[in-house]
């Protein structure tokens, strides 16, 4: 690897002598001058890794030459050296954007902290994250063979995405394969857990089952309401990644007072779970209350054109008298009315708003050439997440909610997952077109390679057919018919689903947040 280039402008650059020497012994290469003029030639003429810069020397100060040296490398990570201890010089270096700032005397070692916080910085933390991750791999597959209650799930896959994150942002490509076989075994085991426990979940009773898409309101949104407004966003399809990758623009706002996790229904589609959310119904009991209201798979129109009226039934069937307000964003024009109404919106108790944005964002990844090479894998498409978020009226309504005291819950109806295995299956004319999950009449497929339901109502899933049952993928499978089954798995495969079984799609962000 090649040496570091450090440049160094001082004006009492002789009496540094043996500061330079020093870094030399440590491999450093270092070009010296006197004067801030030199400097900004020095720059202009060749590329460095790093300027040290003397705030008081004669000519030109360091201030001047340090606005020089960004203008013609905005980059190039400069370190403020000074006699001074003054505010404002300060305030005018790290305006400047610094790298880092000492106080004169300096000591070598000194300097060699800030060389390694300021250039190697990235290297170190990449070798050290790469080795704790290394060391968590093997303590997560130990974990996995324990016996793993909810609450296990979410430290497991806590820990999973942070690691993840870290390894993206030190940009340390070797690590991937090993994340991708440990996510597939996690979903493996995940899915295990699903089949076992699933049902027996869903008894509205039982108090040790996991907050659940059906239970989410009574549970943990309701107890919310009361002397401060409570404005609650489900952004549709949001994971729990995406959630930490937007987590610091609104930490700026809010202060996080929990960050939870819930799990889903299944499907994980909107029509099944958002439908349960604002219900408070399982489907199958959602369309026995309101069997003008609900469609299931194989009937034409929207699936979810009556979410405010299970709501405001929810709220009676719990006798809550809050003030309410629903508001569904499906569009820009609509995001932008939601800003503007924000200061009305301070009169309710409870408000809601639905916002579709990364739901379509994933769908457009399958369907649109332009939006796969965009967010052509994981790491892109939490990048679009984020550069969507910073720039929606979504994020300007954040602004303007945290101007005054509010309680603010953020989560979604399901998550969503890569596919990349193909399985086969065969059904009629009537079967679902989800490639997640399969609802119809005389399905045919590998009951090992499914999760198979063949009682819809002890699932509490509407039964179309006496004959009608429900399979789901699992882990990163796909379904696929036999007809131009090669087709159909290239076309698919690497694309972002819902519908099955995976941790992605069933752990639910559930985030609380205060105003600062």
């Amino acid at each position: 690897m090649s040496k570091i280039q450090i440049l160094w402008a001082d004006d009492e650059i002789e009496l540094l002598k043996p500061h330079i020497l020093f870094l030399e012994s440590k491999g450093y290469d270092v070009t010296t001058v006197n004067n801030g003029i030199d400097a900004v030639e020095y720059v202009q003429a060749s590329p460095y890794d790093l300027v040290f810069l003397d705030e008081n020397m004669p000519g030109i100060g360091g201030l001047e030459a340090l606005n020089q040296i960004k203008e013609l490398r905005e980059n190039l990570p400069v370190i403020m050296i000074t006699k001074s201890e003054e505010e404002h010089i300060m305030e005018d270096a790290i305006g400047s954007q610094i790298a880092d700032y000492l106080i004169k005397p300096v000591n070598p070692k000194q300097i060699l902290l800030s060389i390694k916080k300021t250039v190697d910085n990235k290297r170190l933390v990449t070798e050290k994250v790469t080795s704790k991750y290394q060391q968590e791999f093997r303590n997560i597959m130990m974990a996995l063979m324990d016996h793993l209650d909810f609450d296990k799930w979410k430290a497991i896959y806590k820990k999973m995405v942070y690691y993840e994150l870290e390894i993206q942002k030190s940009n340390e490509t070797g690590m991937e394969e090993v994340m991708e076989t440990q996510k597939s075994e996690t979903n493996r085991e995940f899915a295990k857990y699903i089949e076992k426990n699933y049902i027996k979940f869903l008894d509205y009773d039982n108090a040790d089952a996991p907050i659940m898409s059906h239970t989410l309101m009574h549970r943990s949104i309701v107890p919310e309401v009361g002397e401060e407004p409570v404005f609650l966003f489900l952004i549709d399809n949001l994971r729990f990644d995406q959630w930490k990758f937007i987590q610091p623009l609104i930490s700026e706002l809010f202060r996080v007072e929990d960050e939870d996790m819930y799990l889903s229904i299944l499907p994980t589609t909107t029509q099944y779970c958002r439908n349960s959310i604002f219900a408070g119904l399982l489907p199958a009991d959602i369309e026995k209350r309101f069997p003008n209201k609900w469609s299931n798979d194989e009937e034409e129109g929207g699936k979810n054109l009556h979410e405010e009226d299970f709501l405001k039934d929810l709220l009676q069937r719990l006798r809550t008298d809050a003030k309410t307000s629903y508001t569904k964003i499906v569009h820009l024009n609509q995001g932008k009315d939601l800003v503007d109404d924000i200061p009305n919106l301070f009169d309710n108790d409870l408000n809601v708003v639905v916002y579709n944005f990364v739901d379509t964002l994933s769908h457009a990844r399958t369907d649109n050439k332009v939006m796969r090479e965009l967010a052509e894998n994981e790491a892109a498409y939490r990048s679009l997440t984020l550069s969507w978020f910073e720039h929606s009226p979504l994020y300007d309504a954040l602004k303007r909610i945290s101007e005054k005291k509010a309680k603010v819950i953020i989560t979604t109806d399901h998550g969503s997952v890569k596919v990349t295995d193909p399985v086969k299956v065969i059904g009629d004319r009537k079967t679902t077109t989800n490639l997640r999950y399969k609802t119809g009449r005389n399905l045919n497929f590998k009951a090992k390679e499914v999760f198979l339901i063949n009682e819809p109502k002890k699932a509490g899933l509407p039964v179309q057919h006496l004959s009608s049952n429900f399979i789901f993928c699992k882990n990163a499978d796909f379904f696929v018919y036999p007809n131009n089954l090669n087709h159909y798995a290239k076309y698919y495969r690497n694309t972002i689903q819902h519908g099955g079984i995976s941790i992605e799609e069933m752990m639910i962000p559930l985030i609380k947040l205060s105003s600062k």
